[in-house]
């Protein structure tokens, strides 16, 4: 059977989101159209590209994770270095790496460009700075003067996980001028809105959330101003998709309780990386068994 798919963002988090692949392929769904913002777009990507969960997952752990972590070469002390970086560079890592390791694997499946792609079968969420704007890859960009069919899916997804500060935005020329582009959760990291907005929906749509439910969700603490910029940060995050799921939406959305494990700690073990995919999993399974679709 054929369905839709949303996966959200959350950094290093979404291996758990290649367990949730597993479960559903192992139910016999298949994806015609699939969603994704920061870490759920890489996951978005490889699914579009062919792969299977298993493939998916084996990727994830043959890669070394603190690779992706690109530091520019400098002869400045280390931590002079990180500010720099942040002050110039906008963040402290490059993500070519990053960028450079999904085009291999796509290209190892024959995709480099959207036009290798079934027609509206990849959405990708980035955020334009330049121009306050949510952006949907590949759909929005000839409004930059791009054709869609030439754009690369390895920089797409690139320009959806740029995590402000951690890695550089993405600078894209266009006829709008250099538009500073950054991770697409920033202003949606659950775009289950391109899907569910439609007026008749041709397939059930199904969302993998990396966050409890509602109900369940933490407060935030704020008793410093640290503390202060990381609610800042996830209420921003959250709070636009938050207005598109209904109770009639909640019971197509998979919610991961993954808040135990940083978004940016990519020097997890072995141990966290395969209990992230065994959580995906098994949440995932456990939904799959009541899911009236």
């Amino acid at each position: 059977m054929y369905i839709d798919g949303v996966f959200s963002g959350g950094g290093i988090k979404g291996l758990a989101m290649a367990g949730a692949y597993q479960a559903i392929e192992k139910k016999g769904l298949r994806f015609a159209r699939i969603a994704g913002t920061s870490a759920g777009s890489i996951i978005a990507a490889f699914i579009a590209a062919g792969y299977t969960s298993d493939e998916i997952i084996d990727l994830l752990e043959e890669a070394n994770l603190k690779d992706f972590m690109d530091e520019r070469i400098s002869f400045f002390p280390l931590r002079f270095l990180k500010w720099i970086s942040i002050y110039w560079r906008l963040g402290l890592y490059k993500g070519q790496k990053l960028e450079n390791w999904i085009a291999e694997k796509l290209k190892a499946k024959g995709i480099s460009t959207f036009g290798d792609l079934p027609t509206g079968s990849l959405k990708v969420i980035a955020s334009d700075l330049t121009n306050g704007k949510i952006v949907v890859l590949p759909d929005d960009l000839p409004e930059y003067g791009l054709v869609p069919e030439n754009f690369s899916v390895a920089r797409a997804v690139r320009m959806s996980s740029s995590l402000p500060y951690f890695f550089e935005p993405v600078k894209l020329t266009s006829r709008l001028g250099n538009c500073v582009i950054v991770d697409g959760g920033v202003l949606s990291n659950f775009p289950i809105w391109l899907f569910t907005a439609e007026l008749f929906p041709k397939r059930p749509v199904l969302g993998i959330r990396l966050t409890p439910n509602e109900q369940e969700r933490p407060k935030n603490k704020i008793t410093n101003a640290i503390e202060l910029y990381g609610a800042l940060f996830e209420t921003m995050k959250d709070a636009h998709d938050a207005r598109h799921i209904s109770s009639k939406h909640e019971r197509n959305i998979v919610f991961l309780p993954v808040d135990h494990i940083l978004t940016t700690e990519f020097n997890l073990t072995e141990e966290k990386k395969l209990a992230l995919i065994e959580l995906g999993r098994s949440e995932t399974e456990h939904f799959l068994q009541t899911w009236a679709y």
